[in-house]
């Protein structure tokens, strides 16, 4: 056999690379679709080879290769399964060669998994898988009970359902687990507040970072909430919902191995022609998705400004340095990691604009035909969310430091220490003695003792700005 060899499909024979596991249908969109050069992602390759499995045990223990037109032994089922299995546990990745931009359906790539896994399953039971006739046949034996229409959005949510649930989750959990630490162990430090990016009144630094804590803790419940928007499965219902050529059943049972063998809470569609016909289901996950990423732009942000300096910024929080900052000035270190995780925020960000926008134009009758670019943009975003969190967890919020003496020196020259003297003064006399104290370049506390305005023990108790940090 020469460079290639030829396979056919319904359209006729095409000419295939020699050793390679796909068939016809794959190599035409290879060279329908040179577009983007990127493959689908892994995530979905994988989940495209579970549900595969899924559905080649249900079609077993249904009887369903039994009764095909070509029926299957039971020694090829079990090499089916296995084959199936394979491209689950991500060993035939470089055997998806179909561009992310392509049918909108996933057709192309729903036919990839079939011709790469009728293949490798012909080759496991001990057939030539480059023989003309298909004994395991791509659409027969692989694609029994099923089309591109229920198992490439059954694919979507099971990939992304997963890496919120082994990815995603576990990182926003160590964010919120290091920065309540912090929160913790900051309590006792005393710094001034910003409103408006000007100075306010008194917070312990471990108040100001348990703020951040919250926001990550609800962070994991958005992940939660956007795991479960996936958890309806459109398999089952084949070509537009009605569920024709499959078994009453198929559905129900694949969703059940699938939940099983995932352990995620994975269901039958309630309504087949919802789950294909549109993708609010994705939308949903990723307005979620969404929220995190504004959270944990918001926290690295914060967390910025806070370590501005050394020199000539605020530098309450010192951060750990990871490398050098500049080409030119020598011994500058940045905020590397925060601006990391701004970027992989503000790509989410824009990535939600895709989904929305592809959830509203993309359904039209019984079918949605924008999905590959949508999950690619969903699993991206999980991605990036996850591994960005991850790093900045580890490597900044687990190793960042308190400055307490920065934090005390801005304290007591703060203008905002007035505020605690309204209940004695009244605010227009307390808002002359800020103004008196800026132009002066004295404390409040220096014009207070000058004017004799209270007596050392009472602006003592007054002006302790550990007592302006809780009601009362």
């Amino acid at each position: 056999m020469g460079e290639f060899r030829i396979e056919r499909d319904t359209m006729g024979p095409v000419q295939v690379p020699a050793e390679v596991y796909w068939g016809a249908q794959t190599q035409r969109a290879v060279e329908n679709f040179p577009i983007s050069g990127r493959a689908l992602p892994g995530e979905l390759i994988h989940a495209l080879g579970l549900v595969k499995w899924a559905a080649a045990v249900v079609n077993r223990d249904l009887g369903r290769f039994q009764a095909a037109a070509r029926p299957l032994s039971d020694s090829q089922v079990e090499a089916l399964i296995t084959a199936c299995w394979e491209v689950a546990e991500g060993k035939w990745d470089h055997q998806f060669p179909v561009d992310v931009y392509q049918t909108g359906s996933g057709t192309s790539s729903n036919m990839n998994a079939n011709e790469v896994i009728a293949h490798r399953a012909m080759e496991l039971a001990g057939l030539d898988r480059l023989a003309p006739q298909k004994t395991i046949h791509p659409n027969d034996h692989v694609n029994l009970g099923q089309s591109s229409n229920d198992v490439f959005p059954t694919a979507i949510r099971v990939a992304a359902a997963t890496a919120i649930k082994n990815q995603l989750l576990p990182a926003l959990r160590d964010c919120h687990q290091q920065l309540s630490a912090k929160a913790a162990q900051w309590q006792e430090i005393i710094k001034i507040a910003r409103t408006h990016l000007a100075d306010a009144t008194p917070i312990r630094l471990g108040q100001e970072v348990s703020g951040w804590a919250r926001q990550m803790e609800l962070a994991g419940q958005r992940a939660t909430q956007a795991l479960q928007a996936l958890c309806e499965l459109p398999i089952g219902g084949t070509a537009v919902g009605t569920g024709i050529n499959t078994h009453p059943n198929f559905g129900r049972r694949v969703a059940e191995l699938l939940a099983q063998k995932t352990g995620i809470p994975f269901v039958e569609a309630a309504n087949h022609f919802e789950a294909q016909s549109q993708q609010d289901a994705l939308v949903d996950c990723h307005g979620q998705l969404r929220t995190i990423a504004v959270s944990l732009f918001n926290v690295a942000n914060n967390i910025r400004f806070l370590a501005s300096g050394p020199r000539c910024g605020l530098y309450e929080i010192i951060l750990p340095e990871l490398q050098p900052g500049s080409s030119i000035m020598p011994g500058k270190v940045n905020p590397v990691l925060c601006e990391a995780l701004m970027q992989a925020a503000a790509r989410v960000i824009g990535n939600d604009q895709l989904i929305a926008f592809c959830g509203a134009t993309g359904g039209q009758f019984q079918l949605h035909v924008l999905m590959p670019v949508m999950a690619e943009a969903l699993l991206e975003s999980i991605r990036l969310l996850a591994r960005s969190a991850h790093v900045f967890a580890h490597k900044y919020l687990a190793q960042m430091e308190a400055n307490p003496q920065q934090c005390q020196a801005m304290v007591e020259k703060s203008l905002a220490l007035v505020t605690a003297l309204v209940p004695y003064l009244g605010y227009d006399r307390a808002a002359q003695l800020a103004k008196e104290a800026f132009q002066t370049g004295k404390t409040i506390r220096q014009l207070c003792q000058e004017q004799c305005l209270l007596s050392k023990e009472e602006l003592d108790q007054v002006l302790d700005p550990r007592r302006m940090c809780s009601p009362g």
